[in-house]
């Protein structure tokens, strides 16, 4: 059963990295190019660009009165999510050295890179920025909270959770009191798998 699980889960995986390789393939289609983290359109494709820019003015008048309402109440999230992002950051770099735990590379979760897409406003871009820093950060807290999970609680849950996290195929069984005690410290050293 545990290698069954852990052969669904390894599939989920691949499954999500070709995903996330098709969701990205668009350099061709769109002419651009990445290069050292930044993002060069062909000049004719970014002229055609600047000319599909919809003024600030009009993207507010546009826009519909509830959203204009409710923005405040979506970008009164970025404190917390910033000082979530430094207490992360800081917990990380002081103790997973002490644990043994490799560190999270922040850059690969946190991309802001739609400001390079001269078809937005600046209205726009700031959002997209926003959204990029906050997805982003969600999904670095994320990792770091589920190494921290392998290193002292890797035991998979005996209810079904909607999510499972990257790390959970290293988990041992639910009620498996022997093989806890047994394999515990290979399973919170168990992190070959992450590339640096």
């Amino acid at each position: 059963m545990e290698d069954k699980l852990n052969q669904i889960l390894k599939g989920i995986q691949k499954l999500e990295n070709q995903l996330t390789f098709e969701l990205q393939k668009g350099e061709e289609e769109f002419f651009y190019k990445v290069q050292k983290k930044r993002v060069r359109f062909e000049r004719e494709i970014k002229a055609k660009h600047r000319l599909m820019i919809k003024r600030v003015r009009d993207y507010i008048r546009d826009a519909a009165f509830l959203n204009v309402l409710t923005a405040p109440i979506i970008w009164s999230i970025l404190f917390p999510a910033v000082f979530m992002d430094m207490v992360m950051s800081f917990y990380q770099a002081v103790c997973f050295p002490i644990y043994g735990i490799p560190k999270v590379d922040r850059s690969k979760y946190i991309v802001i890179d739609r400001h390079y897409l001269s078809y937005l406003n600046g209205v726009e871009k700031l959002n997209c920025a926003y959204c990029g820093y906050v997805n982003g950060l969600i999904g670095y807290i994320q990792e770091i909270a589920a190494r921290t999970e392998q290193y002292w609680c890797p035991i998979k849950h005996a209810r079904k959770t909607r999510f499972v996290h990257g790390r959970y195929s290293n988990f041992l069984s639910y009620g498996d009191a022997e093989g806890y005690r047994k394999h515990i410290e290979t399973i919170r050293r168990k992190f070959d798998d992450i590339k640096q």
